[in-house]
């Protein structure tokens, strides 16, 4: 009889983007997997085009207001997600119940640990979530995609799972003339997210108007897509996106990224072993994506430039004291700086995973 898997994945990419990439694992490997996601999530479009089953649960997060309608809305949705789980759990029958973050896993991790599953959750940051933190308190493993200075109980520095994507090989020129770009020039590729991201895709754009030696590959997001593409208007040096299915081939086809600091982009970053000025998202919980930043920034692999009222003569001054001069030496030495991470290798973390799982 094949191990079944009940992996409670969904909401941001940071936190589905792993509990995908464990699926796509178990599913190599023969076992059962079933995702439970909150409806209508996006999410769902995508287990579906993978051939991935899946559960909605109506839930929402926890309200940050004080406002005692919100509250009371969060309160019933919460017992009628309890109820939609506890059917899950006994018709699937799981061996091992997976949380990877976002209040989504909450109610599959509680309600399986008192059926008598075998629970862990998987953070990717290294400032935990609020939802993890409450559901470390049920879990047989805690799996940690960075170092934190927190006291984790069942704890284990896991790395991040990625997309199998990462292990293809990339053309850079195939890539580069894609976009009408030229191969040979050096290349920055900007992923600016789609929470937030405006004042970055401004200082980025102007950046590529000051430093035309350089190309630009900026994926905007769909929101973004139309007013970014009209502060590009005119330039030759860049090509603008919305989105990118190959985002894999674009970072090894690439010299520099500038991006937000994301666990999951930095897993990516990672495999690819690429030379970063990371903006980190301000509003991010407990300023974890500056904590997720400063452990690369440690390791000399990447800068950090503050999202604030100097965002633009800082990144300006930022990206300036990395091309001008020995800008090769530059990036080879931060390409040097992720050997000194001593992070398990996020290529192989889906399958370790796995196997911790299947050890429960």
């Amino acid at each position: 009889m094949n191990k079944r898997f009940l992996i409670a994945s969904g909401g941001t990419g940071g936190h589905f983007y792993p509990g995908f990439a464990l699926g796509e694992e178990f599913k190599r490997q023969g076992c059962e997997v079933l995702f439970v996601v909150r409806k209508d999530d996006p999410a769902a479009k995508v287990l579906s085009a993978h051939g991935l089953h899946y559960k909605e649960i109506d839930f929402m997060g926890l309200p940050r207001s004080i406002n005692p309608v919100r509250h009371f809305k969060f309160a019933c949705k919460l017992v009628k997600a309890l109820r939609q789980t506890r059917q899950i759990v006994r018709d699937f029958r799981p061996e091992v119940a997976i949380g990877t973050g976002g209040y989504i896993s909450f109610p599959l991790i509680f309600t399986a640990h008192f059926m008598g599953v075998k629970t862990a959750v998987h953070d990717s940051n290294a400032r935990l979530g609020l939802a993890n933190k409450v559901c470390g308190k049920f879990t047989d493993l805690f799996m940690l995609g960075l170092p934190t200075p927190e006291k984790v109980k069942n704890g284990v520095l896991t790395s991040t799972p990625v997309r199998a994507e990462f292990c293809l090989p990339a053309d850079r020129a195939a890539q580069l003339k894609a976009l009408r770009l030229d191969p040979t020039k050096p290349t920055v590729l900007v992923v600016g997210g789609s929470q937030g991201a405006k004042d970055l895709n401004g200082a980025v754009a102007a950046c590529a108007k000051a430093f035309s030696t350089w190309q630009f590959i900026h994926i905007t997001g769909e929101r973004w897509f139309e007013s970014v593409r009209g502060l590009y208007a005119g330039l030759s040096n860049a090509a603008v996106l919305p989105y990118s299915h190959e985002i894999y081939a674009l970072m090894k086809s690439v010299d520099l990224i500038i991006c937000r600091s994301g666990a999951s982009t930095l897993a990516e970053l990672m495999c690819c072993k690429l030379p970063a000025i990371l903006v980190p998202f301000p509003h991010a919980a407990a300023n974890h994506q500056y904590y997720n930043a400063k452990i690369f920034a440690d390791a000399g692999c990447a800068q950090i430039v503050p999202d604030d009222a100097h965002l633009p003569a800082a990144l300006a001054q930022a990206f300036k004291a990395l091309v001008q001069g020995s800008t090769a030496e530059k990036l080879a030495t931060m390409r040097a700086g992720y050997d000194k991470l001593l992070l398990p290798n996020p290529l192989t973390a889906a399958h370790s995973i796995a196997e911790r799982l299947k050890s429960l």
